[in-house]
């Protein structure tokens, strides 16, 4: 299910407490965000009037009903007219996050108004609506840079730190350590390439399943240097969701070493090879006390 993001709007008076405590009331626009950050905004600039991020527990009362949202372990936050306010019909997540509804979806609000609270350790953020104005929820997802498109569904696809994402689904394909996303697709299923620096640079396919960095890594470097500790080869191996260079001597050996992203340029005094990465040149022993710039 598409996580959601709400908006209130309404005259209301806003209260924050903790370190400078202060209140306003006007005709503002609150937003809840699906980790629970709530911002209230009023018509001037970009900057919000009020705002808490994450908070530890927030509590929405519309219309009589009430939902309540805490990470575990917090104590009972108080509803926004001071009362406890517990859980409601299953409308919070086991996870510590309001389940949240389908959208996107608009309605009016009655003038019953709206109550919000957000918590965060001594800092309180009351908002009480006097008059609603509406209401709305809408799916979001996380931005990132368009990187293309899914060739199957036509779903647009984007980075966002380490990963590639779907913008309408949880589709999700993790990105090596320094890899980039190239303008190519790949030749049997159509999704965009990644360049990724492995020992050398390597152009494979954003799924993993459909082309293995790994298989190219191995193809290229296996039994490719020795263990400096027995002299047996070192084998390119995945363990611990990482990519190695082991000891074929294993478990009687248990020397490995990461596999840096970063290419091959050089050997080091060692004997093992010498990585150009965008720290800087290191051994692929990253510990090498032979190793000499």
């Amino acid at each position: 299910m598409p996580e959601t993001i709400r908006v209130f709007a309404g005259d209301c008076t806003t209260t924050f407490e903790g370190d400078r405590t202060r209140t306003q009331r006007g005709r503002v626009a609150v937003v809840i965000k699906p980790d629970r950050t709530t911002l209230v905004h009023d018509a001037d600039g970009y900057q919000p009037v009020a705002w808490l991020t994450r908070p530890d527990a927030l509590t929405v009362e519309t219309g009589g009903a009430s939902e309540t949202a805490r990470t575990a372990g917090d104590s009972e936050p108080q509803s926004a007219s001071g009362r406890p306010s517990g859980l409601r019909g299953g409308q919070a997540a086991s996870n510590g996050t309001a389940e949240p509804s389908p959208g996107p979806r608009e309605e009016a609000v009655d003038d019953e108004g709206f109550g919000i609270v957000a918590r965060a350790g001594d800092q309180v953020l009351r908002v009480v609506c006097h008059r609603a104005a509406g209401r709305a929820e809408y799916p979001v997802s996380e931005a990132g840079v368009p990187v293309g498109s899914d060739p199957e569904t036509g779903e647009p696809l984007v980075r966002t730190g380490g990963d590639v994402r779907g913008v309408d689904s949880e589709v999700r394909y993790p990105l090596p350590r320094g890899a980039t996303v190239t303008d190519g697709s790949c030749s049997d299923c159509g999704l965009p390439t990644i360049r990724a620096p492995a020992g050398e640079t390597f152009e494979v396919c954003l799924d993993r399943s459909c082309d293995s960095l790994d298989d190219a890594v191995r193809e290229r470097f296996d039994r490719e240097w020795a263990c400096p500790e027995c002299g047996s080869d070192l084998r390119i191996i995945r363990r611990g969701g990482r990519l190695l260079a082991g000891c074929d001597a294993y478990p009687d050996c248990e020397t490995a070493f990461a596999i840096p992203a970063g290419v091959v340029d050089g050997e080091c005094d060692c004997g093992l090879p010498v990585f150009e990465t965008d720290r800087g040149r290191r051994c692929l022993d990253g510990t090498c006390e032979r190793f000499v710039e």
